[in-house]
């Protein structure tokens, strides 16, 4: 915590902060189909109780865009009092990652993988707030989403569309202003001139729906813990757990770039995100995660220690206690151009190119990944991702390497590399192909890996074969 040194810089950096984590904490909740106070307390207990851990001093927790798709899907398919305990059981299983130091294992996880989730979860994102943003009701499934973005411009209100383009413009514009003004985050600002433009025009658009912190916040009942009975719920609480982690701890990775003082202790770290989720859960809250746009407006704030984030959350906590009606004034339109802003910088272009020219085989894994969460659905198009990327290493680890050498009258062969059953066919076509009825000596002292599909294929064709005169006819490896 700070000393007399740090706590103007820490005081200074948790109010910027706040302002960048409050219309994100009510757009993720209005996205996630949840009450919008519902985002803030979520924003509160990143703050007041993750805050308080030291697995990573300057990284802030709150709800999350990426995060979105999923507890849609959740409320729509089991309800909004079975969130709170999704969110619970997701924060018990994180703890227990932690707990067994399983934090540092999440960074083993393909880069590729992560854009490819990121690229999804934007796609998916844009797909609802252009409903949102027109004011109209949106289909089911994302392929339907899209198949219907042609049919909006009939359908659309426009002046809500001006709002959220409007929204838009201004962030986008905002990142050019001076640095002192940008202290102010371009969010908020386009949230309040759509607010201010709505009101001046008197625009007939929809509205924040304000219900008050504790009447949105509801305690799970006994009841409510039925739903963990259905593996479509496991299922849920699996992905929950391990997409929170997954982004939290890559940001952490980016947060420890930026800044000179103590990094990131990776399970302590999600042992904090793990409570934090319980007490979400607990409160009926959207879950959380740590978020890399308010861990960076943090850094670049001058934030010195954890303080900053505790201090965050407690001006989040005072918003929603004290001026919770602000929020009724504030159009729909102008949230979904903060959301489709958010998803626009969730997909990776930039890493995509480069990886197009550099490993295009970690590209078609990133382009797979986020076909797979627009096609089915967030955990599906994970598990594919990873599936796609464990295939790929096991292929390019498993290469193998044919010399041919003419001695006397016969041949030597040497087999260098990892000779698995994803290599066989090439390496018995390589065999099958030397000239028939000639002596031959192989050599496969120098493969590091030979499988067993490869050892019962090696020795029927030992003995199909004339080694040279006077020598073994395999060299096994030793």
């Amino acid at each position: 915590m700070p000393g007399a040194g740090t706590f103007r810089e820490d005081f200074g950096a948790s109010v910027v902060v706040a302002l960048v984590a409050l219309p994100l904490c009510v757009g993720v909740a209005v996205a996630s189909g949840v009450p919008a106070e519902l985002g803030i307390v979520t924003g509160v207990v990143g703050g007041l109780v993750t805050g308080w851990f030291r697995g990573s001093s300057l990284q802030v927790s709150g709800p999350a865009a990426g995060l979105t798709v999923l507890v849609y899907e959740a409320v729509r398919s089991y309800g909004l009092p079975a969130l709170g305990v999704l969110v619970l059981a997701a924060g018990v299983v994180q703890l227990g990652m932690g707990v067994l130091r399983l934090g540092r294992w999440f960074r083993a996880i393909s880069v590729a993988v992560v854009h490819g989730m990121l690229a999804g979860i934007g796609l998916v994102l844009i797909a609802g707030q252009l409903y949102a943003l027109g004011g109209v009701e949106a289909p089911g499934h994302t392929l339907a989403k899209l198949a219907g973005v042609h049919e909006l411009g009939a359908r659309a209100d426009w002046a809500a569309v001006a709002l959220g383009a409007g929204t838009i413009a201004v962030m986008v514009a905002w990142r050019r202003m001076p640095a002192r003004w940008r202290l102010v985050p371009g969010a908020l600002v386009g949230a309040a001139a759509a607010t201010a433009a709505s009101a001046l025009l008197r625009l007939p658009v929809e509205r924040v729906r304000v219900t008050g912190v504790l009447e949105a916040v509801a305690l799970p009942s006994s009841g409510d813990f039925e739903v963990l009975a259905s593996a479509g719920a496991l299922g849920t609480v699996a992905a929950l757990a391990l997409i929170a982690s997954a982004e939290t701890l890559f940001s952490a990775a980016a947060v420890d770039r930026m800044h000179d003082g103590p990094k990131t202790d990776y399970d302590r770290e999600l042992v904090a995100q793990g409570f934090g989720n319980t007490v979400c859960g607990l409160l009926g809250a959207l879950p959380m995660t740590a978020v890399i746009v308010r861990s960076a407006a943090n850094v670049e704030a001058g934030a010195r220690t954890r303080a900053a984030r505790v201090l965050h959350g407690a001006w989040l906590l005072l918003f929603a206690v004290a001026f919770p009606q602000v929020l009724e004034v504030v159009p729909l339109a102008a949230l979904a151009g903060v959301l489709l802003h958010a998803g626009w910088k969730l997909l990776p272009a930039r890493a995509v190119y480069a990886l197009w020219r550099t490993h295009r085989g970690e590209a078609v894994v990133l382009l797979a990944t986020a076909t797979a969460i627009v096609v089915t659905n967030l955990f599906e198009g994970v598990l594919v991702g990873l599936g796609l990327a464990v295939a790929k290493a096991a292929w390019e680890t498993s290469h193998v390497h044919i010399e041919e050498v003419r001695e006397g009258t016969g041949l030597y062969v040497r087999v260098v590399g990892n000779a698995s059953f994803l290599r066989l066919p090439k390496l018995l076509d390589a065999l099958d192909a030397l000239p028939p009825g000639q002596p031959v000596r192989l050599d496969l002292s120098g493969l590091r890996h030979l499988d067993h599909a490869c050892l019962t294929a090696l020795e029927g064709w030992e003995r199909e074969r004339t080694p040279l005169p006077g020598r073994e006819g395999v060299i096994w490896p030793g």
